[in-house]
């Protein structure tokens, strides 16, 4: 009779520790724009697995493949630093349609530049002119008699090369005239800067405030936390999360929730990041930024 107890006991043990180890080994992945993963994705997919024991796996490539990944359900959620692609007519692009996105925090596009580089400050019209070719010296900004190496994303759909060409000038199909160095993620980018001394680039803060980079004030303001926040730095926009529309994945949802609680938004402020509440007066002007460059 013991051993019969006993061995029943050793068998509901092992139900329950098997029961803990599908809860400890259930697992999310996210797939997407590196700005929102150097960001706060790392710290955030920490605090979820210390609350819940679900991990979330992180990959990378892009707000496009973010994006698309989870249209296309191939990725439970996504991270995403623009807006969906829509074609002439306005309707969006068919491999994004199935995804939702929601903002979880601000981000903002900045000029970086080799922390041994003496310019500070660049007027808006000199960072246009700067892509179209019209200024190629660092002289042309109060700097060296140098060429100025300019670094771009490869192609127009990545979070930075879409938002910087609907914010700075208002067209997303927009063909930048200066003779550059194109790369393919944000890393290699940011790499170059670093190593460069006569490099200039455009990134988002979240990610570039982690590298050995320097920010390049706009129109004399510089590109502070409260600065974007309060909306006094112009070139500020949102960091988004990707869900599927048409799957509904409870799990991939509760992350979600996570991410828009009290808590999840600290993870991201205390990341340097501006969140939700931080960035509360940048809603409505966000809505009038976003009629007057059509998005």
């Amino acid at each position: 009779m013991f051993k019969k107890r006993l061995m029943g006991t050793l068998f509901a043990a092992a139900l329950m520790s098997s029961a803990s180890t599908m809860v400890n080994a259930e697992e999310l992945s996210w797939t997407g724009c590196g700005i929102s993963k150097k960001a706060f994705m790392t710290e955030m997919a920490k605090a979820y697995e210390s609350k819940t024991g679900v991990t979330v796996k992180l990959s990378g490539g892009g707000a496009t493949k973010g994006i698309r990944a989870v249209a296309a359900g191939t990725s439970d959620l996504g991270g995403s630093c623009r807006h969906w692609l829509r074609g002439v007519s306005g309707d969006v692009h068919p491999e994004e349609t199935d995804a939702d996105l929601i903002q979880v925090a601000w981000d903002a596009l900045v000029v970086i530049a080799h922390p041994d580089n003496s310019v500070n400050n660049i007027a808006l019209d000199q960072l246009k002119d700067v892509y179209a070719g019209k200024i190629s010296s660092w002289s042309d900004l109060g700097g060296e008699d140098k060429r100025i190496g300019l670094v771009v994303r490869d192609g127009k759909t990545s979070g930075v090369g879409y938002m910087l060409r609907q914010l700075v000038f208002g067209d997303a199909d927009y063909e930048f005239g200066a003779r550059s160095l194109k790369v393919k993620s944000t890393g290699p980018l940011e790499a170059k800067v670093e190593s460069l001394k006569t490099a200039f680039a455009i990134d988002g803060i979240s990610s570039a405030k982690r590298r050995n980079v320097k920010f390049l004030s706009i129109d004399g303001v510089e590109p502070t936390k409260e600065n974007i926040a309060a909306g006094s730095y112009a070139l500020y926009r949102p960091l988004y999360m990707a869900v599927n529309k048409q799957n509904t994945n409870q799990a991939a949802q509760k992350f979600v929730d996570f991410v828009l609680s009290d808590e999840g938004q600290a993870v991201i402020s205390q990341q340097g990041t501006v969140n939700l509440k931080e960035g509360a007066a940048l809603t409505s002007l966000w809505e009038g930024k976003k009629k007057s460059i059509g998005l």
